[in-house]
């Protein structure tokens, strides 16, 4: 097989020999479905051998099953070359310096058209490349630091990403962005909200829910308007910057130990839970919502705080669940867990030996709830009051995978289980608040005459 069919076998590749069309052709092909005309795409080396694959002039990719095809030609032929040129950035001196930090995710990606995956290829320098607008808003300078996946964010780069961005305060840069993916957008977002405290500028998270090769993709807008938070902005936090409704209008500035994402492809999928998100950013303004978050300051004070004890779980109980996986878990050095509990914070009794074991060997149990909004109440009923005489301690209303990355980053300081105690248990960055908003609890019920109504008179 030659590169001219890259990736083709078995039915496919006969039928493109028949027709002599190559890989990156000009196709027009004439099926019993109708015609279509795009250029033929190389074929994922683990997908079957009988489907063509073309993406249209819309950018939209479509898949031609071979039994089909009544006939096809090649009209033109250009190889075609998935990679943006990196351009150097114009300086201006009137204009802010933000640093984009690359670590990888679907806003730094590409196809790959060997296995027909999403992978983390876009240097930040080639995202100015595809994003030129960037120039408007400021001197950008960029680093990657990472290419990985979001799911492959751990602590190793928590700690390193921590450190870089007190590099960079110490050295006077207005804002900073943090190109990440995703999927675990908001564990990252809670661990840096630990590690670096008291921050003088704005320092934002962003990413896309669909790839910069897909017409449809979130990327591009979401780095300007994540960019011109950092470059603008008085909001000195941690954020998330994300799409707020799924049309290209605007973006939410979400804090950073109070953001989820809630939505597996939805462009709109990040939500602020328990509170309302910080600001509303277009390419124009950025509009606060709330009135009591950190301003930008002109120091360069910052507390960097790198510390994460990986022996950390996070354990989401069902019913029936069994004492062993809370035994395996002390077993295996673990040493501390949060448990997200039903209801107010409960969990079986058939757990209750393997809690007290756990807690008598020292490890830390934190407890916080399934269902995302509300507070820990374990003193309402037996079963709570029960859980806390074992060593259970209630979390109040921070988020399981918040609670979770705390403790992590609590250990990670001492081994005092007091001391432990009041880091978790002391208010930081909003991951526990005195109140949840009237408004902070909007879930709508589609097909209820009154909810309806009132989806005609907003954008979805």
């Amino acid at each position: 097989m030659t590169d001219l069919f890259k990736g083709y076998k078995g039915e496919a590749l006969a039928t493109l020999k028949k027709y002599n069309v190559r890989v990156w052709g000009q196709a027009q092909i004439k099926t019993t479905r109708g015609d279509f005309e795009g250029i033929l795409l190389p074929r994922s080396e683990n997908d079957d051998d009988r489907h063509l694959v073309l993406k249209l002039a819309t950018g939209y990719n479509i898949g031609i099953a071979t039994d089909t095809i009544l006939d096809m030609k090649e009209a033109g032929y250009k190889e075609a070359h998935y990679k943006i040129p990196e351009k150097e950035f114009p300086v201006s001196e009137n204009k802010p310096s933000v640093k984009l930090l690359g670590t990888g995710g679907t806003i730094a990606s590409r196809l790959d058209y060997r296995t027909g995956a999403v992978i983390p290829a876009f240097s930040p320098g080639e995202l100015y490349g595809a994003v030129p607008e960037l120039a408007d808003i400021c001197n950008l300078t960029t680093e990657k630091l990472f290419a990985v996946f979001s799911e492959n964010m751990g602590p190793e780069q928590y700690k390193k990403l921590a450190v870089s961005i007190g590099k960079e305060i110490e050295k006077g840069i207005d804002g900073i962005v943090i190109g990440h993916g995703t999927d675990t957008m908001h564990h990252t977002a809670a661990a840096l909200s630990f590690m670096v405290q008291d921050a003088p500028i704005p320092i934002v998270l962003v990413g896309s829910q669909r790839s910069s090769d897909r017409p449809s993709s979130d990327a591009a807008l979401n780095l300007i308007h994540a960019t011109k938070t950092a470059a603008e902005s008085d909001i000195a936090e941690v954020m998330v910057c994300m799409f707020g409704p799924t049309s290209d209008e605007y973006s939410l500035l979400h804090q950073g130990t109070r953001v989820r994402k809630m939505h597996s492809s939805y462009r709109s999928t990040f939500r602020t839970i328990g509170e309302i998100p910080i600001a509303m950013v277009d390419r124009d303004k950025i509009t606060p919502i709330k009135t009591n978050y950190h301003r930008r300051r002109k120091d360069r004070h910052v507390k960097i705080m790198p510390y994460f004890e990986e022996k950390v779980s996070i354990v989401y109980y069902y019913p029936n669940m069994q004492p062993d996986i809370i035994d395996s878990l002390v077993d295996n050095g673990y040493r501390g867990i949060v448990i997200a509990g039903t209801g107010l914070g409960h969990v079986n009794k058939p757990l209750y030996p393997a809690i007290e074991r756990a807690t008598k060997k020292g490890v830390a149990i934190y407890m916080t709830v399934q269902t995302l909004w509300g507070y820990v109440h374990m003193f309402v009923y037996d079963t709570g009051r029960d859980l806390m005489s074992k060593g259970i301690i209630p979390a109040e209303n921070m988020l399981p995978e918040v609670a979770y990355i705390k403790l992590g980053w609590a250990l990670g300081q001492t081994d005092d289980l007091d001391e432990v105690k009041r880091l978790m248990l002391t208010p930081t960055c909003g991951d526990i608040t005195r109140r949840e908003p009237y408004n902070g609890y909007l879930i709508f019920q589609g097909g209820i005459p009154e909810v309806e109504d009132f989806l005609k008179t907003i954008h979805k």
